[in-house]
């Protein structure tokens, strides 16, 4: 990847402004859908323009896309967390009860997709088969059927599908979702519950609804009613989705048709449909299952042309308040041009329907008889002859699950905490070529699959640094000097996203008059700015006085030593902060874009040691994190070889705990990444040495002199 940073392209330009002026950048007005275009909200849309500017990845022929296509759905899966795949283990199916109507049947089924992972489903079929049949699976989505504390299932609310099917001549199975089914899991990680550690394992439900689709149609094909070679997929809202990603990585699928389950990335972060709900980003109305982590940084408009040359009808409503119908035919334009390619534009076509997200008979027939279509090898019936009478059955009858029959122990409920694997286990190495060869594979995975959100210099990742200048100063210098210290604000941002301005406060004799022995910088969290905010407040202020602030004594005693001690407030935190309650859709727009807000507070850690160090003249920098500021500031270093040490105090010990980077689980451990610092001084306070074994015998084993890293039992905050 190429670097973000040229040392030569630091831009420095003087600047008039007001002392008053602390809160600078993204001010409490930034704010992901604001109406006065906020920073925020420019910063995604120049991030999610970036994005649809490449909508199939620059291929221009025919011959490339078919060549590109196998590795591009290999990576597909493994953004939906199914590379490598869970093992195709036995279904352990079992048939847990029979419906009859005067027309069909109704197999009420279980199986396991996974060991201890259930999927529970009907499975509808002619009353008498005497020769295989098309078979389509029906995902279902979110749809709550229940009664007096009973679960019955999405697949009850959906069931006038599956009718319609068997009374037709096919083999429908309906299957529940993760989220909902009569064995419920969750869907709702991010979006509800602050489990934002799903991003760094790789995970998704969205991966798990895939696999659980993917063993139904296994399931279906072990059918001897069905014809294996005559299969289709279908579903609503969430199960549009599923049907997308089904059609796009399940080869063996002949005919796919979803039901509002697409828009691309301009509708989903930045702009919905305006007259309706969510007319700044749909992904406020959306939950987890809709979402590869999208580790390539695609649109949408990649999934959804994988599914050619499959046939194909995209259906949606035209004011659909979560999958708005511009974004659905920007989509359509795209896959248009890959069915062309194919030569096989008449397996085509694009059904939009009035009213909102319902499931209309406008939609439904017009779906049924694309299936009779293109899977009834030209015999099925037209459009105008199909029929859909009343066939509802007491969704007491489509129960699969006994209460009084129970499954054995299952995982539904957990599946998020096992189904994305561990990193490898690898040992310590053992010798310094063979830790360069890990680091280098370490440092590639890391570049492609954790921080590829970077911007390179090409794309406009330049940083500018302007010294604002302070308007009461008597001798034209940009320092406040109070009580014997003095502070100099620095603002800088990169040149694509002049938006986004951060501050760095610098802390130095007034005069910058003792010789620097040391430089460090500190990057705060939210408690950091807390604890700094009233000492910068009083030297920014005519009338403060910082020598009251609990910090100030700590900090003249270092400057007066020779250090230079600057503060750094990331994104999001302190005067850039944002409302708390946009924070979790604020977090999940940086994640469609294939970053993290943490990833992102990482590369303005990197930006923020070149302000302080712009030619990495003089002392080498320290990095000082605390909490969850800590990993910043490590995997800040990592990617600054020029950054001398690093002090982490109270860090977490495991990815889990700490920020969110992308698929960072998926890598590499915690103790690893400190170890990729190595030799440099890192030093750990206020933290067990357990969790630090790995690298402590990485460096024994490459012949360090003493322990490495150093812990400390007491952190700075509490010197």
């Amino acid at each position: 990847m190429p670097s973000p940073f040229n040392r030569r392209s630091f831009v420095q330009v003087g600047i008039r402004l007001a002392t008053a002026a602390l809160a600078v950048g993204m001010s409490s007005a930034s704010r992901a859908g604001d109406d006065a275009e906020p920073p925020l909200a420019a910063y995604f849309r120049t991030e999610t323009a970036r994005l649809a500017a490449h909508p199939l990845l620059d291929v221009k022929t025919a011959e490339e896309w078919k060549a590109r296509r196998p590795e591009l759905q290999r990576r597909l899966l493994e953004m939906l967390c199914l590379d490598p795949a869970p093992e195709r283990t036995d279904l352990r199916a079992e048939v847990r009860g029979v419906v009859e109507r005067p027309d069909f049947v109704v197999e009420k089924i279980v199986f396991q997709s996974s060991p201890g992972l259930y999927v529970t489903g009907d499975l509808y079929r002619p009353k008498t088969v005497t020769k295989p049949l098309p078979a389509v699976l029906y995902v279902c989505g979110h749809a709550k059927v229940e009664k007096n504390g009973v679960i019955y299932g999405n697949k009850a609310h959906y069931q006038h599908h599956g009718a319609w099917f068997a009374a037709n001549g096919y083999v429908c199975l309906v299957v529940d979702t993760l989220q909902l089914g009569e064995a419920p899991g969750l869907h709702h990680g991010t979006y509800r519950e602050g489990m934002w550690w799903w991003y760094s394992k790789g995970y998704t439900p969205a991966g798990v609804e895939v696999w659980n689709g993917i063993r139904a149609i296994d399931y279906l094909v072990s059918r001897p009613e069905v014809d294996p070679s005559r299969l289709g997929v279908t579903g609503r809202s969430g199960g549009g989705a599923m049907s997308w990603y089904l059609g796009a990585v399940d080869d063996p699928l002949k005919v796919v048709v979803p039901v509002a389950g697409i828009t691309d990335l301009h509708d989903h972060v930045v702009a919905g449909n305006p007259k309706v709900d969510h007319p700044h980003g749909v992904v406020e109305g959306h939950c987890d299952c809709m979402y590869f982590n999208n580790t390539y940084r695609w649109d949408h408009a990649m999934v959804a042309a994988l599914v050619a040359p499959k046939a194909l009808l995209v259906v949606n409503t035209d004011v659909d308040p979560i999958f708005p119908i511009a974004g659905v035919r920007r989509i359509f334009k795209n896959v248009e041009t890959v069915y062309d390619w194919y030569g096989d534009r008449d397996r085509l076509d694009l059904l939009v329907g009035k009213g909102g997200h319902e499931d209309t008979v406008e939609i439904r027939h017009p779906s049924f008889a694309w299936f009779e279509r293109w899977l009834k090898n030209g015999k099925g019936q037209a459009l105008a002859d199909v029929k859909e009478p009343d066939r509802a059955i007491p969704v007491e009858a489509l129960k699969v699950l006994d209460p009084g029959r129970p499954l054995p122990t299952n995982v539904n409920d957990t599946v998020h905490e096992s189904f994305a694997p561990p990193p490898s286990v690898v040992a310590p190495p053992e010798s310094p070529s063979d830790w360069e060869a890990l680091k280098a594979k370490w440092r590639t995975m890391l570049e492609e699959k954790v921080f590829a959100g970077w911007p390179s210099e090409q794309d406009g990742g330049r940083v500018i640094v302007h010294r604002p200048y302070v308007a009461r100063s008597q001798d034209g210098s940009t320092e406040i000097a109070k009580g014997g210290l003095g502070v100099t604000a620095y603002d800088f941002w990169s040149d694509d996203h002049s938006e986004l301005k951060l501050r760095i406060w610098m802390f130095a004799t007034p005069g910058r008059n003792a010789k620097v022995v040391d430089r460090e910088l500190v990057v705060l969290n939210a408690d950091g700015w807390n604890r700094y905010a009233g000492l910068i407040a009083a030297f920014e202020s005519e009338t403060g006085d910082p020598t009251a602030h609990p910090e100030f004594e700590a900090i003249k005693r270092k400057v007066e030593g020779g250090a230079l001690i600057s503060l750094l407030a990331p994104r999001g935190v302190g005067p850039t902060a944002w409302p708390k309650e946009k924070d979790v859709q604020i977090r999940r727009r940086f994640a469609l874009l294939g970053q993290t807000l943490d990833g992102m507070r990482v590369l303005d850690v990197r930006r923020a040691s070149k302000c302080v160090q712009p030619s990495g003249e003089g002392p080498p920098l320290t990095l000082v994190g605390d909490g969850d500021a800590a990993p910043l500031a490590l995997w800040a270093a990592v990617f600054e070889p020029e950054v001398g040490k690093v002090v982490l105090s109270n860090p977490p010990a495991t990815v889990r705990d700490g920020p969110a980077f992308l698929n960072l689980d998926r890598v590499l451990t915690m103790p690893q990444a400190v170890a990729l610092l190595y030799p440099r001084a890192v030093v750990i306070e206020n933290s067990a040495p357990e969790p630090w074994a790995w690298p402590r015998a990485l460096a024994r084993n490459l012949g360090a002199a003493s322990l490495w890293p150093a812990i400390e039992p007491r952190s700075r905050a509490s010197r």
